[in-house]
């Protein structure tokens, strides 16, 4: 995989759920990926397929409203709205190493919303 920069390498990642296109997604996770959330405590790459993917089907639109990015790390704050029209907000901070995904610290923000 070419190098891309952080923020577009970032945007990617959303688009792949909003699209529901697991191939865009494990192209940008590098074989050694963690990821880490309230529920999820440094779960590797085929965990997380197994347990976090499948929301992807449910995902109608994700709105990134902040995106920072510093060295090689994104902090990235967004609203999802599912398919029912629920919505809600997290926060993730994102490590890249070689242009590829290698962690994800997900901080969840505000509760589902009608």
């Amino acid at each position: 995989m070419d190098v891309e920069p952080i923020e577009a390498a970032t945007r990617r990642c959303y688009r792949a759920y909003e699209t529901n296109d697991r191939q865009l997604l494990e192209d940008l996770l590098a074989d050694d990926f963690e990821f880490t959330s309230p529920h999820d405590s440094q779960i590797d790459r085929a965990t997380y397929f197994e347990r976090c993917w499948p929301n992807s089907e449910h995902i109608a639109r994700i709105e990134i409203e902040k995106l920072f990015v510093q060295g090689n790390e994104a902090f990235v704050r967004y609203e999802i709205t599912k398919d029912t029209g629920q919505r809600w907000r997290n926060a993730e901070l994102l490590r890249f190493e070689n242009g590829r995904l290698a962690e994800v610290q997900v901080y969840y923000g505000s509760l589902p919303a009608a």
